[in-house]
Order: C-alpha cells, then structure tokens, then sequence
C-alpha cells in the first residue's frame, strides 16, 4: 500500500507559477505510473497530466504548454510545474498512483490552487 501527500498548492495571481508536489510511502515508488487530476466546484474530477514509471507524459489538451509533470524516484515524489497560471485552472489538485501490473489506485488528499484574475 502507499500514501500520498499533495502539497504545493495556494492562491495565486493569473500569470504566476505553482509547483505541486506528491510525496509517496509506503511501497516502492517505481511501480507506479503517477497522475494529476483535478476537480473544480460543480465539476467531475478531470486529468492534468500523467507521467509513466518509464516517464513517459500525457498531458490535458488544456494544460500543454504550462504545465510540466515530473517524478524524482530518488525523493519518491511526483510534481506539477504550473506556470501562466489562469482562474479557470482554480481547482482541488489531486495526485494519483496506478500500480502497473494490477491497477491498484492511490489517491492523495488534494491541495486547493486558486487563481484570481
């Protein structure tokens, strides 16, 4: 089993720049393929971005450009680089681990990002 801690997230201006950050334990973290989602007030929860246990990347059509998914398997720790930050993008943040060979599915707690205009 792993826990994920999201942290990172805050109120900031359109334009500016938030590095989420997931911290995994529990379980090694190279078995998992890590995500982003997010999920706005009303709204289902929706992929941000998806990094592969061989790092891979897949990004919402929304996001490609600004924001940039990571992992550092050393820190067992999975980050989103939001950068041009925009009020729509003003959500609970959530990270998500996938083991590869069974699917087994971890979330996070989420970390609120708001954006103002």
């Amino acid at each position: 089993q792993v826990q994920l801690v999201d942290s990172g997230g805050g109120l900031v201006q359109a334009g500016g720049s938030l590095r989420l950050s997931c911290a995994a334990s529990g379980s090694t973290f190279t078995y998992y393929d890590m995500s982003w989602y997010r999920q706005a007030p009303g709204k289902e929860r929706e992929l941000v971005a998806r990094i592969s246990t061989a790092g891979g990347k897949n990004y919402a059509d929304s996001v490609k450009g600004r924001f940039t998914i990571s992992r550092d398997n050393a820190k067992n720790t999975a980050y989103l680089q939001m950068n041009n930050l925009r009020p729509e993008d003003t959500a609970v943040y959530y990270c998500k681990a996938v083991r590869t060979w069974n699917q087994l599915t971890y979330w996070g707690q989420g970390t609120q990002v708001t954006v103002s205009s």
